[in-house]
């Protein structure tokens, strides 16, 4: 498996690539902002992106969606529980963020599916809180937790649709019971390093033990 973590826009926002190194075929998580610098950096490593997958629907997450489908082609996955986020931000906020507003999902996903990049496979974990329809992704040894779980923090709740009662939920017992070595790779870069691992989370998260 060919994992890159890249820091793009403005919010320090965490896109993800992950591929297949002997098909070639990948898929990008998240991909924020900085679309070109990604494409660029998946040819470099001989992989062409075949999915678009969006851990949850908030406008920072989604804003590259338009133009890396647009140069991929590649489909758009979401949770069904915020598929409608895509294609409602207000103007207003897309303003704000200077940011394009997503096409519509090709996929949804729920609790259990598998997402596949080649011989990859990435399960879904349905870990709402953040937003109703937020995802956290595993493959053996990672954990893809968007704005869920943090480097020693957590998502903000406070936004519609947020639920601190859920996502602490969903943390103890969908995240927290994965292995304590597997690797969280987080949806912003707001830690004082940019990975952790589920057994460091529960030691020292003062947000979520």
């Amino acid at each position: 498996m060919i994992l890159k973590q890249l820091q793009v826009g403005h919010m320090a926002i965490f896109a993800y690539i992950v591929g297949d190194e002997n098909t070639g075929d990948a898929l990008v998580i998240d991909p924020a902002a900085e679309t070109e610098r990604i494409l660029a950096e998946a040819g470099k490593n001989g992989l062409t992106i075949r999915a678009i997958v969006n851990t949850h629907g908030h406008v920072d997450h989604i804003s590259g969606n338009a133009d890396m489908k647009k140069q991929t082609g590649a489909k758009i996955v979401i949770h069904e529980a915020d598929a409608h986020m895509l294609t409602s931000t207000p103007a207003m906020i897309l303003a704000m963020f200077r940011a394009k507003a997503s096409p519509a999902a090709d996929v949804l996903v729920r609790d259990g599916d598998t997402i596949e990049a080649g011989a990859v496979k990435l399960k879904v974990i349905h870990t709402p809180g953040h937003t109703p329809g937020g995802i956290s992704l595993y493959t053996n040894g990672y954990i893809f937790t968007g704005d869920t779980l943090f480097v020693e923090a957590v998502g903000r709740t406070d936004l519609p649709g947020g639920s601190w009662n859920t996502m602490a939920k969903a943390i103890k017992e969908r995240l927290y019971t994965l292995p304590d070595d597997t690797v969280v790779l987080p949806g912003h870069n707001y830690g004082r390093k940019p990975t952790s691992t589920i057994g460091d989370e529960k030691r020292n998260n003062l947000y979520v033990r």
